[in-house]
């Protein structure tokens, strides 16, 4: 039995209600398994789009980018931030079912006719989009979903080729060296109260591996429910805890200059540039 302690009272759970998912390897099937559940994973997901809207903007400022390659749309947070600011937007993405996600939340906001969608992984983009695109954007800790080098040049050299000379590159995920000093396991995320008829409690353990290269697989249970009644469900899902030195080296050694590395909040920002 599986025992959920809550503020006021300790529900026991039927194992029945504890859905365990062995760890996807194709990324596409974690998405799809996320994808109707994805906004618990914010604190505020239309809040959280709005704030990109405003970093992309600035990011964007004076540097002609009008076509940009959203690389790893997710449900739309940075796509659709890019098309209510009037740019052309080509969002990728591997799972079916957040690309129609993304597409729901594209036409909630009136933009779904200005972006393309496109079915594909990180390693097919080269073979289903055609650019050259003025910017490539990848964030939402999706990159590290890759584990080996040879992985990450694959996905970079495609990158490189889809950007014009001068093109920029932007890297959002995890800043795993802030997790490497202590390796956590409980992390606690979001209660989501607002709904009368449920509370949802976002929280994830981490499970780390001495792989080579480094890898931790993020187990990110949602416990649902309301008085004495909840479910749990875990989402586990696999990533290279790749260092910001590591990230920087092959970014350079694709072919990229200019790199720069900043890190905001939990996320380590690379931004690079296609050599003219």
């Amino acid at each position: 039995m599986f025992k959920f302690k809550g503020l006021r009272a300790t529900a026991t759970l039927p194992a029945a209600n504890l859905t365990p998912a062995e760890t996807p390897k194709d990324p596409g099937a974690y998405y799809d398994a996320i994808a109707e559940s994805y906004h618990y994973f914010f604190r505020d997901w239309t809040a959280a789009m709005q704030r990109e809207s405003g970093v992309l903007r600035r990011l964007y400022r004076d540097r002609d980018v009008r076509d940009v390659l959203d690389a790893s749309c997710g449900v739309g947070t940075q796509a659709i931030a890019l098309a209510l600011n009037h740019y052309e937007v080509t969002a990728a993405d591997p799972s079916p079912k957040m690309l129609l996600k993304a597409q729901e939340n594209a036409r909630a906001h009136g933009v779904v006719d200005d972006i393309t969608f496109v079915k594909a992984d990180f390693l097919a983009l080269p073979r289903t989009v055609i650019g050259p695109y003025d910017a490539v954007i990848t964030k939402g800790n999706a990159l590290p979903h890759l584990i080996t080098d040879a992985e990450w040049l694959a996905a970079l050299r495609g990158f490189y080729d889809l950007l014009r000379p001068g093109g920029l590159l932007t890297i959002g995920m995890r800043d795993f060296d802030l997790l490497l000093e202590d390796r956590p396991r409980f992390v606690p995320r979001h209660l989501h109260d607002a709904d009368p008829s449920q509370d949802v409690i976002v929280f994830d353990v981490y499970d780390w591996q001495d792989t080579d290269p480094l890898t931790v697989t993020f187990n990110t249970f949602l416990v649902s429910g309301k008085g004495d009644d909840y479910a749990v469900t875990r989402f586990p899902v696999t990533y290279r805890a790749i260092t910001r030195d590591e990230a920087v080296g092959l970014v350079m050694a694709a072919g990229f200059t200019d790199v720069q590395a900043n890190t905001e909040s939990w996320e380590l920002i690379l931004n690079a540039v296609r050599p003219t």
